[in-house]
C-alpha cells in the first residue's frame, strides 16, 4: 500500500516505494500538494511527481535511477555541427541565442503542449504553478534556444545546491532541445554539478549518455549535492 498525503504529511521513505512485483514499480505516496513547499521536500529526498489528468498526485521514487553525469554527456558528430553554427550566430548575427531563465513559463508551456494528435500532457496547470513558484524562489530555471526572437526549444529543471533535477525538453525546430540541454550541462558542469537527474530510463536519455544507477547510490549523492551552496547567477557560458 502507497501512502495517501493530507495536509502537511510528510512524505514516507524511498525504501517504500512499490517494486516492479506490485505494478508500479517507485511509486511512493499519493495526494498532497503542488505548492513549491512540497515540490521542494520531495525532491530534497529523490521524489518527483509524475501522473495524468483525472488522476491524483502521484509521487515516485525509481529503483535504479536514470541520471546523466555531466562528464559524460554525448556529443553526437550532427549536434557538433549544430552547436557550432548557433555560437557564430550568436556571435555575428545573432539570429540564433542561447538564454537561461528569459521565458520559464512559456517553456513549460511549450513542453506541456502535446507531442502527437492523440497525445496529452502530464503538465497541467497545477504543475506550472507550482514550478513557476520554484522559479520565482530561485529553484527552477531554464534554458532556452531563441531564432529570430521567437523561443523554438528549451528544457527546464529544478537546482537544488549543486544538484539538477532535469523535468522537460522541447524542440520547435530540429534539435533546439539538444542545444538547450548542450548549453544547460556545460554550465552545470563548469558550476561543479556532477549529476543530472533524468528520473526514468528512455532510449533517447540513454543516446545522450545518460545511465541508470541504483537508486541506493542516487540519494547518498543527492544527500552531498544539496547541502552545498547553490548556484548564484544562471547565465549561458561559451562553448567554444
Amino acid at each position: 500500500m502507497i501512502a495517501w498525503l493530507e495536509g502537511d504529511a510528510p512524505f514516507p521513505d524511498v525504501s517504500r516505494a512499490l517494486t516492479e512485483a506490485d505494478g508500479a514499480a517507485g511509486l511512493l505516496a499519493a495526494g498532497g500538494d503542488l505548492s513549491p513547499r512540497r515540490l521542494l521536500a520531495a525532491y530534497k529526498r529523490g521524489i518527483f511527481p509524475w501522473f495524468s489528468p483525472g488522476q491524483p498526485i502521484l509521487w515516485w521514487s525509481t529503483d535504479p535511477r536514470m541520471v546523466l553525469e555531466t562528464e559524460r554527456f554525448h556529443v553526437s558528430h550532427s549536434l557538433k555541427k549544430i552547436l557550432k553554427k548557433v555560437h557564430k550566430s550568436m556571435h555575428d548575427d545573432g539570429r540564433w541565442q542561447v538564454r537561461f531563465d528569459a521565458s520559464f513559463e512559456a517553456v513549460m508551456r511549450a513542453c506541456a503542449s502535446p507531442r502527437s494528435e492523440s497525445g496529452g500532457t502530464w503538465i497541467t496547470e497545477d504543475i506550472v504553478d507550482g514550478y513557476c513558484g520554484l522559479h520565482r524562489m530561485g529553484y527552477a530555471h531554464s534554458a532556452e534556444v531563441w531564432l529570430d526572437g521567437r523561443l523554438v526549444g528549451g528544457a527546464y529543471g529544478v537546482c537544488i545546491g549543486r544538484m539538477f533535477f532535469g523535468e522537460s525538453m522541447f524542440a520547435r525546430v530540429s534539435d533546439a532541445s539538444k542545444v538547450a540541454l548542450a548549453y544547460l550541462v556545460h554550465f552545470l558542469k563548469s558550476h561543479g554539478v556532477m549529476l543530472i537527474d533524468c528520473q526514468q530510463e528512455t532510449s533517447h536519455l540513454a543516446s545522450l549518455g545518460a545511465q541508470p544507477i541504483e537508486r541506493k547510490a542516487f540519494i547518498a549523492h543527492l544527500e552531498r549535492a544539496i547541502a552545498q551552496p547553490g548556484i548564484e547567477t544562471w547565465e549561458p557560458l561559451d562553448l567554444f
